[in-house]
């Protein structure tokens, strides 16, 4: 939780400017759409992200077990970092960021979620899932309307403080997405369509639970070499040589060059491709999160507003030019909007040995 009278935020060092890099004008336009700003806003915003990304590196390392998790502020331009520590406070300013005391470490937060996870075959029905909530320094959990109090029940036995979590009634309802097409289509030999989330050397990443370890796919035509869901959501489709892999994201206006994956802080805008729904964008809200999906629970998701349909499960999601995750499920659509998650990317890439095809 937050720590009484602290200062939530203090003024940016003039040294820690965005920092230069190519901005796509797709991905403005798509976030003067979804994100109601102009053009300029959203270059500066681009920009400005950068810059945190890189503080955001920093501050992890420096502050060690009293840092409480970071977000980017988008009303103020920059990334806000949390410490248990008051005497850490310099510290976190000197490296480019506003800072704020809250009573949870990250590292206590992440114990906690868990907790909760190991408890998961206990949970009710009706809780949908959990999250790590940097901004509120909680962790979230979100059960249907008017089931409260089953949620504070099973938080309470899973030996969790309900100082440290906070249950939220959600009328959302996650679910995989199944038949689906992400950035660019393919297709599983035992039917159904998903999406490519990126390319990597020898074929790309999707969602784990679009196919399974062995089967087949076409256009482009390759093998599950590895799947993993339930409790992941990611897998590695091994092509031929006819199929090459390519360093770009379709935004349906164009396309987007990948130069890496670094991670981007909560608050950060995103955006993701998908076949049924096309390009929109959004914020990153939240870390961590588990999803209990009717299949089984998945741990270590990352949550987004950005709006998804049936149709674009393994999807790639983005910021600025760095591959974040592949999309997985969520809520709600992209006429009314909703939430969706996503498979961290690094976490595949590392699970198989792969490398991005970056350009």
């Amino acid at each position: 939780m937050l720590a009484a009278g602290t200062a939530a935020a203090f003024a940016l060092p003039a040294s820690a400017q965005p920092a230069p890099m190519d901005v796509d004008p797709g991905m403005v336009q798509a976030m003067e759409r979804d994100l109601g700003l102009s053009g300029a806003q959203a270059e500066q915003r681009l920009r400005s992200e950068a810059a945190a990304r890189a503080v955001d590196e920093t501050v992890r390392a420096e502050l060690g077990d009293s840092f409480g998790g970071s977000f980017y502020d988008a009303d103020k331009g920059g990334l806000v970092v949390s410490v248990t520590d008051p005497a850490q406070l310099r510290e976190a300013r000197a490296a480019g960021a506003r800072a704020r005391v809250v009573d949870d470490s990250e590292a206590d937060l992440e114990a906690a979620a868990n907790r909760l996870n190991r408890a998961e075959s206990d949970a009710p029905d009706a809780v949908t899932g959990w999250y790590v909530d940097v901004e509120r320094n909680s962790v979230v959990v979100t059960t249907t309307p008017g089931t409260a109090a089953g949620a504070e029940d099973f938080v309470a036995s899973a030996g969790v403080d309900a100082d440290t979590a906070e249950v939220v009634e959600s009328a959302e309802r996650p679910r995989a997405l199944m038949d689906v097409v992400g950035g660019n289509a393919y297709y599983m030999g035992s039917g159904g369509r998903c999406s490519v989330g990126f390319a990597v050397h020898g074929g790309f990443v999707t969602a784990g639970h679009c196919g399974s370890t062995g089967e087949s796919t076409s256009q482009p035509s390759g093998t599950f070499a590895g799947s993993s869901f339930p409790y992941n959501d990611y897998a590695y489709v091994e092509t031929g040589s006819d199929d090459i892999p390519r360093p770009y994201v379709n935004t349906y206006s164009g396309t987007r060059t990948v130069s890496g994956s670094s991670e981007a802080p909560v608050g950060s805008s995103i955006c993701r491709s998908g076949s049924t729904t096309g390009w929109h964008c959004g914020t990153v809200e939240a870390k961590n999160q588990t999803v209990r999906y009717s299949q089984g629970a998945v741990y270590g998701m990352t949550r987004t507003d950005v709006c998804a349909e049936p149709g674009d499960s393994g999807g790639s999601f983005i910021s600025g030019n760095q591959a974040q995750g592949m999309t997985s499920g969520g809520s709600g659509d992209c006429t009314w909007g909703g939430t969706t998650y996503f498979q961290p990317v690094n976490e595949a890439l590392n699970a198989y040995g792969l490398s991005l095809v970056t350009g």
